[in-house]
């Protein structure tokens, strides 16, 4: 049942109050009193004591007086015992328990056979004892004279109020020094868990309070006593893991997405290469036919020139569209790779070669770069030609009249590949997620398929390598087909 407040979610402050220091005071009360009723019986011991004291100094002189019948000198002596100041009265008693002598304001009420007999005995005694209507402490001391024979009886008294005074004023400083202690203690603890416990854990609750209102990049301060510095440790571990987590999550969701894309991607692509492929081949043989027809009329000397003009505007176009057809086979073809080992700089003086008429025709200037002699690599030379013919156009179209087109190859340690740079205006950041989708193009119609780049790329995937764009240091677009490995 004393535990129920704990149970209602009280405070640490106030449980370690009623746990500790509670219990402590107690504890230090209890304490107290047994040793405030000691140090009573110890101040009501030397008070008495101080009583025997002036009884023993009073003793000789009155022994002496009684023995020789002095009676002033008993006088005297009870006098001066009077003075002290500590004794409230002083009487003295022959052998038969009459009084001869006495000095103070009241007489205790003491029967004189008591006081014979206390005589005969000749013990010492002492106690409480009514005088009209006071609490009076006697003292009795029995006299005798020079040979040891009883002559009577000497009694000191003293108020019990003077007693009482002096153990409630020792009662009083008790007290105070108990509700001292017991403030002070209380002090203590307060100040102590607010240095060690308190402001340390309620900084770790503005820490997690920071942390509820969405401050995930905040620590707690690891400081204070070893558990908690622990406890801020815990947490700030326990913060990281869950950001780790979630980097974790987030990444494996963008990886998710991307391979969902990519998925969708190349399903898109084998349904593309599937129509391709099939359009390419029912229209191979009516081209070659169509062709082949033109080509036999032109050899006809008797034709009129502008007969011949129209079938060679017919030939023009029947070998477009051969082009076209060859793209759309590449694009669609799912024949394995042969794979040759053969110098990059072999396969781009061929690619540069199939070219050669198109940038003279525009009058821009291609050039090769690229160490000599090469590195060889292992590609399928027919597809890699392709693919850098592909670029080497794209550039030739997208540049100026008198222009500049660079094919260069390079190895770096694991890595080699081509460049193809140019200096047109170059691709607009905007497109360059969509150029290598099939059929995209910013061509003029009747200029491009839109199947030159993904073309390139498809190769360059099939040889485990990649094709990125970027901007040239000439100025323009800058196609990279990175392979993965050396021969």
């Amino acid at each position: 049942m004393f535990f129920w407040p704990l149970k209602r979610g009280l405070s640490l402050r106030i449980s370690l109050l009623l746990y500790l220091v509670f219990p402590l005071i107690v504890v230090l009360a209890v304490t107290g009193y047994y040793s405030l009723l000691r140090l009573e019986q110890q101040v009501e011991k030397r008070m008495q004591e101080d009583i025997e004291l002036i009884a023993r100094a009073i003793r000789g002189p009155l022994e002496h007086s009684l023995e020789h019948g002095r009676e002033g000198g008993l006088a005297q002596t009870l006098a001066s015992a009077f003075r002290i100041g500590r004794v409230y009265g002083v009487y003295v008693y022959d052998a038969h328990g009459r009084k001869i002598a006495s000095s103070g304001p009241r007489e205790p009420e003491v029967h004189s056979l008591e006081l014979a007999e206390l005589a005969a005995k000749g013990d010492r005694v002492g106690g409480y004892q009514d005088a009209r209507g006071a609490q009076i402490y006697s003292y009795f001391v029995p006299l005798s004279d020079s040979v040891g024979r009883n002559t009577g009886l000497l009694q000191l008294t003293r108020e019990g109020r003077d007693f009482q005074q002096d153990l409630l004023q020792v009662r009083h400083q008790g007290i105070l020094l108990l509700s001292l202690l017991s403030v002070l203690l209380v002090g203590m603890v307060l100040f102590g868990h607010h240095q060690v416990i308190g402001r340390n854990l309620g900084s770790l609750v503005k820490s997690m309070a920071r942390i509820e209102k969405g401050d995930r990049s905040h620590r707690a301060a690891e400081r204070g006593p070893r558990e908690m510095r622990h406890l801020a440790l815990g947490m700030n571990a326990m913060l990281d893991s869950i950001a780790r987590s979630e980097k974790e999550l987030e990444q494996r969701r963008h990886r998710q997405i991307e391979l969902e894309q990519q998925l969708q991607q190349s399903r898109k692509m084998a349904a593309i290469g599937q129509l391709a492929a099939g359009v390419a081949h029912e229209l191979g043989t009516p081209l070659s036919v169509v062709s082949g027809k033109a080509q036999r009329m032109l050899r006809n000397p008797e034709l009129p020139n502008s007969v011949a003009e129209v079938f060679g505007q017919i030939r023009d176009a029947v070998q477009r569209m051969e082009h076209i057809v060859r793209q759309l086979l590449d694009f669609g073809r799912g024949n394995p790779l042969r794979l040759n080992s053969t110098p990059l700089e072999s396969v781009a003086e061929s690619a540069a070669a199939m070219v050669q008429e198109e940038a003279h025709a525009k009058r821009v200037s291609l050039s090769l770069n690229g160490p000599r002699p090469s590195p060889n690599a292992s590609v399928d030379r027919v597809r890699m030609e392709q693919a850098l013919i592909n670029l080497l156009r794209n550039a030739i179209q997208a540049t100026h009249h008198g222009g500049r087109v660079c094919l260069s190859w390079f190895a770096e340690e694991d890595r080699l590949g081509f460049a193809v740079a140019d200096d047109g205006p170059g691709v607009p950041e905007e497109l360059r997620d969509r150029l290598f989708e099939p059929f995209f193009t910013t061509k003029a119609v009747g200029e491009g398929t839109g199947l030159g780049l993904s073309v390139a790329q498809a190769a360059a995937r099939d040889h485990g390598g990649t094709l990125n764009v970027g901007r040239a240091e000439i100025g323009g677009a800058l196609f990279t087909l990175t392979l993965e490995s050396r021969d």
